[in-house]
Protein backbone atom coordinates (compact mmCIF):
# COMPACT_ATOMS: atom_id res chain seq x y z
CA UNK A 1 0.00 0.00 0.00
CA UNK A 2 1.47 3.10 -1.30
CA UNK A 3 0.60 6.07 1.67
CA UNK A 4 2.25 8.55 -0.55
CA UNK A 5 -0.46 8.41 -3.31
CA UNK A 6 -3.67 8.69 -0.73
CA UNK A 7 -5.90 11.78 -0.03
CA UNK A 8 -7.64 11.90 2.92
CA UNK A 9 -10.83 13.34 2.72
CA UNK A 10 -13.22 14.23 6.23
CA UNK A 11 -16.57 12.46 6.85
CA UNK A 12 -19.11 14.74 6.45
CA UNK A 13 -20.51 14.21 9.64
CA UNK A 14 -17.31 15.15 11.69
CA UNK A 15 -16.65 15.75 14.35
CA UNK A 16 -17.87 12.22 15.53
CA UNK A 17 -17.29 12.53 19.54
CA UNK A 18 -17.42 15.12 21.40
CA UNK A 19 -16.48 16.26 24.87
CA UNK A 20 -18.51 15.60 27.86
CA UNK A 21 -18.97 18.03 30.43
CA UNK A 22 -17.42 19.03 33.31
CA UNK A 23 -13.93 17.72 30.46
CA UNK A 24 -13.38 20.45 27.30
CA UNK A 25 -11.72 17.88 25.36
CA UNK A 26 -11.83 13.83 24.30
CA UNK A 27 -8.35 12.81 22.15
CA UNK A 28 -5.75 10.61 21.67
CA UNK A 29 -7.77 7.73 19.70
CA UNK A 30 -7.39 4.32 19.40
CA UNK A 31 -9.59 2.31 17.44
CA UNK A 32 -10.42 -1.37 17.29
CA UNK A 33 -11.65 -2.73 14.08
CA UNK A 34 -14.85 -5.29 14.11
CA UNK A 35 -12.57 -8.09 13.07
CA UNK A 36 -10.67 -7.75 16.11
CA UNK A 37 -13.26 -7.87 18.59
CA UNK A 38 -15.37 -9.77 20.82
CA UNK A 39 -19.23 -8.66 20.20
CA UNK A 40 -17.72 -7.64 16.00
CA UNK A 41 -18.50 -3.60 16.55
CA UNK A 42 -15.90 -0.61 16.38
CA UNK A 43 -14.30 -0.21 19.32
CA UNK A 44 -12.52 2.82 20.55
CA UNK A 45 -10.59 4.18 23.45
CA UNK A 46 -9.59 7.99 24.36
CA UNK A 47 -8.83 9.86 27.55
CA UNK A 48 -10.13 13.32 28.74
CA UNK A 49 -8.54 15.67 31.85
CA UNK A 50 -10.90 14.89 34.26
CA UNK A 51 -12.75 11.95 33.70
CA UNK A 52 -9.40 9.77 32.78
CA UNK A 53 -10.06 7.00 29.48
CA UNK A 54 -12.98 6.86 28.35
CA UNK A 55 -15.03 3.63 26.16
CA UNK A 56 -16.79 3.83 22.83
CA UNK A 57 -18.45 1.63 20.21
CA UNK A 58 -20.18 1.76 17.70
CA UNK A 59 -22.07 -0.49 14.93
CA UNK A 60 -20.09 1.43 11.87
CA UNK A 61 -17.40 3.34 13.11
CA UNK A 62 -18.88 6.76 12.56
CA UNK A 63 -21.77 7.18 15.25
CA UNK A 64 -20.31 6.46 18.68
CA UNK A 65 -21.81 5.62 22.42
CA UNK A 66 -19.73 5.64 25.35
CA UNK A 67 -19.94 2.39 27.45
CA UNK A 68 -17.46 3.07 30.07
CA UNK A 69 -17.22 7.05 31.72
CA UNK A 70 -13.96 6.37 33.29
CA UNK A 71 -12.04 3.15 33.02
CA UNK A 72 -9.13 4.86 35.35
CA UNK A 73 -6.51 7.58 35.19
CA UNK A 74 -4.96 8.21 32.35
CA UNK A 75 -4.18 9.48 29.14
CA UNK A 76 -3.08 8.15 25.39
CA UNK A 77 -4.07 4.83 24.96
CA UNK A 78 -3.47 2.37 22.43
CA UNK A 79 -4.79 -1.14 22.05
CA UNK A 80 -3.25 -4.37 20.96
CA UNK A 81 -4.51 -7.31 19.97
CA UNK A 82 -2.14 -10.54 20.98
CA UNK A 83 -3.04 -14.15 21.41
CA UNK A 84 -6.72 -13.51 22.36
CA UNK A 85 -5.95 -10.87 25.04
CA UNK A 86 -6.33 -7.06 24.67
CA UNK A 87 -3.37 -4.67 26.03
CA UNK A 88 -4.16 -1.48 26.67
CA UNK A 89 -0.45 0.67 26.26
CA UNK A 90 -1.53 3.93 28.36
CA UNK A 91 -0.03 6.82 29.53
CA UNK A 92 -0.22 7.36 33.57
CA UNK A 93 1.25 9.76 35.85
CA UNK A 94 3.74 8.59 38.33
CA UNK A 95 4.22 12.15 40.21
CA UNK A 96 3.35 15.56 39.63
CA UNK A 97 6.67 16.25 37.52
CA UNK A 98 6.49 12.23 36.33
CA UNK A 99 4.82 10.25 34.00
CA UNK A 100 4.91 6.23 32.69
CA UNK A 101 3.93 3.51 30.09
CA UNK A 102 1.89 1.41 31.86
CA UNK A 103 -0.01 -1.85 30.78
CA UNK A 104 -3.48 -3.40 31.96
CA UNK A 105 -5.08 -6.53 29.87
CA UNK A 106 -8.34 -8.03 29.23
CA UNK A 107 -10.05 -10.51 27.32
CA UNK A 108 -13.24 -8.59 26.96
CA UNK A 109 -12.71 -5.24 26.46
CA UNK A 110 -14.59 -5.00 29.68
CA UNK A 111 -12.48 -6.24 32.78
CA UNK A 112 -9.11 -5.08 32.59
CA UNK A 113 -5.65 -6.03 35.12
CA UNK A 114 -4.19 -3.80 37.51
CA UNK A 115 -1.43 -1.64 35.77
CA UNK A 116 2.09 -2.64 34.95
CA UNK A 117 4.34 -0.03 34.20
CA UNK A 118 6.60 -1.18 31.04
CA UNK A 119 8.48 2.24 30.47
CA UNK A 120 9.89 5.02 32.99
CA UNK A 121 12.01 8.23 31.53
CA UNK A 122 15.15 7.20 32.68
CA UNK A 123 17.67 8.56 29.84
CA UNK A 124 18.77 11.91 29.34
CA UNK A 125 16.62 13.15 26.85
CA UNK A 126 13.39 11.98 28.10
CA UNK A 127 14.29 14.14 31.44
CA UNK A 128 13.89 17.48 29.65
CA UNK A 129 11.91 20.46 30.68
CA UNK A 130 9.26 20.77 33.35
CA UNK A 131 8.50 16.92 32.92
CA UNK A 132 10.15 13.86 32.49
CA UNK A 133 7.98 11.58 30.66
CA UNK A 134 7.34 8.44 28.66
CA UNK A 135 3.77 8.43 27.22
CA UNK A 136 2.10 7.92 23.54
CA UNK A 137 2.68 4.49 23.10
CA UNK A 138 2.32 2.94 19.94
CA UNK A 139 3.05 -0.56 19.74
CA UNK A 140 4.14 -2.88 16.52
CA UNK A 141 4.94 -6.46 16.17
CA UNK A 142 7.72 -7.18 13.42
CA UNK A 143 9.64 -10.20 13.19
CA UNK A 144 8.35 -12.18 15.97
CA UNK A 145 9.50 -9.00 18.24
CA UNK A 146 7.70 -6.22 19.75
CA UNK A 147 8.60 -2.32 19.11
CA UNK A 148 7.28 0.25 21.86
CA UNK A 149 7.13 3.81 19.89
CA UNK A 150 6.54 6.16 22.25
CA UNK A 151 6.94 10.11 23.27
CA UNK A 152 8.63 11.56 26.23
CA UNK A 153 9.60 14.85 27.65
CA UNK A 154 7.10 18.05 26.63
CA UNK A 155 7.56 21.55 25.35
CA UNK A 156 5.40 24.15 27.19
CA UNK A 157 2.36 25.83 24.74
CA UNK A 158 2.88 29.36 25.98
CA UNK A 159 -0.50 30.26 23.88
CA UNK A 160 -2.30 26.82 25.13
CA UNK A 161 -0.91 27.14 28.74
CA UNK A 162 0.04 23.10 28.54
CA UNK A 163 2.46 21.09 27.10
CA UNK A 164 2.87 18.74 24.32
CA UNK A 165 5.56 15.88 23.58
CA UNK A 166 8.97 17.13 22.79
CA UNK A 167 11.16 13.90 21.46
CA UNK A 168 10.20 10.39 20.21
CA UNK A 169 11.71 6.98 20.74
CA UNK A 170 11.68 3.52 20.17
CA UNK A 171 12.40 0.87 22.99
CA UNK A 172 11.88 -3.75 21.71
CA UNK A 173 11.41 -6.65 23.82
CA UNK A 174 10.94 -10.28 22.84
CA UNK A 175 7.78 -10.27 24.75
CA UNK A 176 4.50 -7.90 25.02
CA UNK A 177 4.97 -7.33 28.45
CA UNK A 178 8.41 -6.85 28.21
CA UNK A 179 10.87 -6.02 29.54
CA UNK A 180 11.76 -3.40 26.54
CA UNK A 181 15.56 -1.98 25.93
CA UNK A 182 15.41 1.65 24.41
CA UNK A 183 17.90 3.17 21.76
CA UNK A 184 19.65 5.55 23.51
CA UNK A 185 18.80 7.83 20.95
CA UNK A 186 15.70 9.89 19.75
CA UNK A 187 14.41 8.80 16.70
CA UNK A 188 12.73 12.63 16.40
CA UNK A 189 13.06 15.59 18.08
CA UNK A 190 12.21 19.18 18.15
CA UNK A 191 13.94 20.83 14.50
CA UNK A 192 13.83 24.01 12.49
CA UNK A 193 13.79 22.11 9.30
CA UNK A 194 11.36 20.32 8.75
CA UNK A 195 9.55 23.68 10.51
CA UNK A 196 6.50 21.20 11.03
CA UNK A 197 8.30 19.78 14.24
CA UNK A 198 9.83 23.09 15.30
CA UNK A 199 8.92 22.61 18.45
CA UNK A 200 8.53 19.36 19.63
CA UNK A 201 8.28 15.82 18.08
CA UNK A 202 4.92 15.27 19.26
CA UNK A 203 3.40 12.05 18.39
CA UNK A 204 3.71 9.10 15.79
CA UNK A 205 1.47 5.87 14.75
CA UNK A 206 3.23 3.19 12.69
CA UNK A 207 2.52 0.94 9.47
CA UNK A 208 4.54 -1.56 9.53
CA UNK A 209 6.06 -3.59 6.26
CA UNK A 210 3.23 -6.20 4.97
CA UNK A 211 2.70 -7.97 1.49
CA UNK A 212 1.54 -4.65 -0.20
CA UNK A 213 3.87 -2.22 1.84
CA UNK A 214 7.38 -2.86 1.31
CA UNK A 215 8.54 0.08 3.21
CA UNK A 216 7.45 1.57 6.60
CA UNK A 217 5.46 4.76 7.13
CA UNK A 218 4.41 6.70 10.09
CA UNK A 219 1.98 9.08 10.46
CA UNK A 220 3.03 12.28 12.57
CA UNK A 221 1.88 15.04 14.13
CA UNK A 222 4.78 17.76 14.81
CA UNK A 223 4.27 20.27 17.03
CA UNK A 224 5.36 23.72 15.80
CA UNK A 225 4.89 27.60 15.83
CA UNK A 226 3.74 29.17 12.81
CA UNK A 227 4.54 32.92 11.39
CA UNK A 228 2.50 34.08 13.38
CA UNK A 229 3.46 32.94 16.84
CA UNK A 230 0.16 30.26 17.10
CA UNK A 231 1.29 26.71 18.42
CA UNK A 232 0.27 24.86 16.15
CA UNK A 233 0.03 20.82 15.04
CA UNK A 234 -0.95 18.91 11.76
CA UNK A 235 -0.63 15.63 10.31
CA UNK A 236 2.75 14.58 7.91
CA UNK A 237 3.55 10.95 6.29
CA UNK A 238 6.87 9.90 7.00
CA UNK A 239 9.14 6.88 5.44
CA UNK A 240 11.78 5.06 6.16
CA UNK A 241 13.54 1.39 5.57
CA UNK A 242 13.67 0.22 8.83
CA UNK A 243 11.52 1.78 11.22
CA UNK A 244 14.18 3.75 13.09
CA UNK A 245 15.96 6.51 10.00
CA UNK A 246 12.69 8.47 9.08
CA UNK A 247 12.19 10.69 6.13
CA UNK A 248 9.13 12.99 5.23
CA UNK A 249 7.25 12.07 2.54
CA UNK A 250 7.03 15.04 -0.16
CA UNK A 251 3.53 17.22 -0.31
CA UNK A 252 0.94 18.61 2.10
CA UNK A 253 0.27 17.51 5.33
CA UNK A 254 -2.43 14.66 5.59
CA UNK A 255 -4.77 16.71 7.95
CA UNK A 256 -4.18 20.52 8.97
CA UNK A 257 -5.48 23.08 10.50
CA UNK A 258 -8.79 25.24 8.85
CA UNK A 259 -9.33 28.82 9.50
CA UNK A 260 -12.47 27.76 11.18
CA UNK A 261 -14.54 25.38 12.78
CA UNK A 262 -14.05 22.29 14.98
CA UNK A 263 -9.85 22.12 14.09
CA UNK A 264 -9.11 25.92 13.51
CA UNK A 265 -6.03 25.99 16.17
CA UNK A 266 -4.02 22.38 16.31
CA UNK A 267 -4.49 19.17 14.56
CA UNK A 268 -3.30 15.97 17.23
CA UNK A 269 -2.86 12.26 17.56
CA UNK A 270 -4.34 10.17 15.00
CA UNK A 271 -5.02 6.43 14.79
CA UNK A 272 -5.02 4.50 11.22
CA UNK A 273 -6.47 1.22 10.92
CA UNK A 274 -8.10 -0.46 7.69
CA UNK A 275 -11.01 -2.88 7.62
CA UNK A 276 -12.73 -4.37 4.58
CA UNK A 277 -9.98 -2.58 2.40
CA UNK A 278 -11.16 0.75 3.44
CA UNK A 279 -8.09 3.28 5.13
CA UNK A 280 -9.55 5.10 8.20
CA UNK A 281 -8.05 7.77 10.29
CA UNK A 282 -9.02 8.86 13.82
CA UNK A 283 -7.78 11.70 15.26
CA UNK A 284 -8.83 14.86 17.31
CA UNK A 285 -8.19 18.98 17.11
CA UNK A 286 -8.46 21.91 19.49
CA UNK A 287 -10.46 24.75 18.04
CA UNK A 288 -8.98 27.66 19.78
CA UNK A 289 -5.84 27.87 21.99
CA UNK A 290 -6.02 28.97 25.74
CA UNK A 291 -9.88 28.74 25.55
CA UNK A 292 -10.72 25.68 22.91
CA UNK A 293 -12.62 22.26 22.87
CA UNK A 294 -10.81 19.29 21.46
CA UNK A 295 -13.10 16.44 19.38
CA UNK A 296 -12.41 13.49 17.83
CA UNK A 297 -13.03 12.73 13.91
CA UNK A 298 -12.41 10.09 11.25
CA UNK A 299 -10.82 11.15 7.06
CA UNK A 300 -10.70 7.94 4.75
CA UNK A 301 -8.21 7.94 2.55
CA UNK A 302 -8.43 7.54 -1.14
CA UNK A 303 -5.40 5.65 -3.05
CA UNK A 304 -7.17 7.01 -6.98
Amino acid sequence: MNFENAVWTDHPQNPLINPIKPDWMVADPSVLTPDKTPDGKWHLFANAIIQGIQHFVSDDGVSWERVAKKLFIGIRPYVFLENGVYHLFYEKPASIRRSVIAIRKSTDLVNWSEAAVVSAPELKWERKGPMATNGNPCLIKFDGRFRLYYSASWVFLRDCLFFEPLYIGVAESDCIEGPYIKRPEPLIGPSPDPYFRNMGAGSMKIIPPTGENHGWYAFNNGIYRDKDGHSRSEIRLLKSSDGYDWKLCEGEPLIKPENSGWKRALVYAMHVVEFNGEWRMYYNARDGWFIGKERIGMAVADFG
